[in-house]
């Protein structure tokens, strides 16, 4: 590996950014849809849904910040793929850089790309009553998770789009990952569903994410939750990174 490493990655960041900020349709895309999510479930079913007390935004926004991220993560998908369609890794590795470099700008500018976004829900949360009494260490453990969840949603990316054979395909796998928070507890306690859907809910990764953050918002006792939520993050980051780096080195064989 190069011993230039982190300057070649610097330099990967910043073309990629460029990329990113430049697409103007990607960013709205990418923060307008949870935003609506959030203004729906709040002003239209919210008044319909029991999940305790308190203000509705205050229960489902981790879900709405998890929706965002999943969201995020297909572009990352997309743009890796249009790099490989374009020629353009042949010529970066016919440089003397660190060849791990060009993917982990990807990843990168994907974490850059989401925390903005979830910057942004985030204000306008705030704006329809979004409220939360955790302080500083609780809402550093809340970023924690959030860049945590989006380096594994990204790393599964970075597969897809080493791996698809279309630009739609590269994107497509990130549909039931959005898909999940649904059958989670994200909108709606788990106890109010069927025996077999409350099953899977409480038992798949994004209702222990959700759960904790939920508690860590709220300055509540997240109790095992963390654990769990830790868990399948860094378990499927590792996996998703090996997975990766092996389709990368196929690719550039």
């Amino acid at each position: 590996m190069s011993t230039h490493f982190f300057a070649d990655t610097s330099v990967m960041l910043g073309r990629s950014l460029r990329h990113v900020t430049r697409s103007m349709d990607t960013i709205i895309t990418v923060t307008i849809m949870p935003i609506a999510f959030m203004l729906l479930f709040v002003y239209v079913f919210g008044g319909a849904i029991k999940a305790g007390a308190g203000h509705y935004v205050n229960y489902l926004m981790p879900g709405i910040l998890l929706i965002a991220i999943a969201s995020g993560i297909a572009y990352t998908a997309f743009r890796l793929f249009t790099d490989l369609q374009s020629g353009i890794f042949e010529r970066f590795h016919s440089m003397p850089i660190a060849r791990s470099s060009v993917l982990w700008g990807h990843v990168l500018t994907s974490l850059a790309a989401n925390m903005i976004s979830v910057v942004v829900i985030v204000l306008v949360g705030l704006l329809i009553g979004f409220r939360s009494s955790a302080g500083v260490l609780a809402w550093l453990a809340v970023v924690g998770i959030l860049v945590l969840f989006t380096l594994t949603l990204t790393w599964i990316a970075v597969i897809a789009g080493l791996s698809a054979k279309s630009a739609d395909g590269a994107g497509a796998f990130a549909y039931p990952i959005i898909f999940l928070p649904f059958i989670s507890s994200a909108f709606v306690p788990t106890a109010s569903m069927p025996g077999p859907v409350r099953a899977f809910a409480e038992n798949q990764p994004v209702t222990s994410i959700v759960d904790t953050i939920r508690a860590l918002f709220a300055r509540q006792p997240v109790g095992h939750d963390i654990w769990i939520a830790l868990a399948w993050c860094a378990g499927v980051l590792v996996v998703a990174y090996v997975l990766a780096m092996m389709a990368y080195r196929r690719k550039i064989a």
